[in-house]
């Protein structure tokens, strides 16, 4: 009889501890999905390396840049970049593909330039590649001057 009580007992202290257990884990408070206040987040990793594909490249240069709510990161002119950006809209393509009178050679030595992150709260993920650095230094605009 001693024997049956003891397991009782067992059997009653691990039922509460599970109990106790489960309902602190229900009422844990959900966290919010969305701080920093009244703007989209802005935050950008901008690389770039040399070789023909996202792939293949080698990163030789990397940066960070966030727009919103003032232009921060580890990008050398923030604010310029940030300004570029958003007389586009974001479209890394006019920044990147922009008409030009600079005469360059047409060997074959790519670069390639990578955006990734969020713009304006919608997910970005860009990679554009130049012919040759003249190329590159032609069309990279203020956000890939790095």
């Amino acid at each position: 009889m001693r024997y049956i009580t003891g397991a009782v007992a067992l059997g009653a202290a691990l039922v509460l501890g599970t109990l106790a257990t489960t309902a602190h884990a229900v009422a844990a408070p959900a966290q919010p999905t969305r701080t920093g206040g009244l703007y989209a987040p802005t935050a950008l990793v901008l690389t770039a390396g040399q070789g023909e594909s996202r792939a293949t490249a080698t990163v030789q240069r990397a940066v960070t840049l966030s727009c919103m709510p003032g232009a921060t990161g580890s990008h050398p002119n923030p604010k310029a970049a940030c300004a570029e950006l958003r007389t586009v809209a974001g479209d890394f393509n006019a920044v990147t593909t922009a008409p030009s009178d600079r005469l360059c050679t047409r060997e074959w030595n790519p670069f390639v330039v990578t955006a990734d992150g969020v713009w304006q709260g919608k997910r970005v993920s860009y990679t554009y590649t130049f012919a040759n650095s003249c190329a590159m230094a032609d069309g990279m605009g203020a956000v890939f001057d790095f």
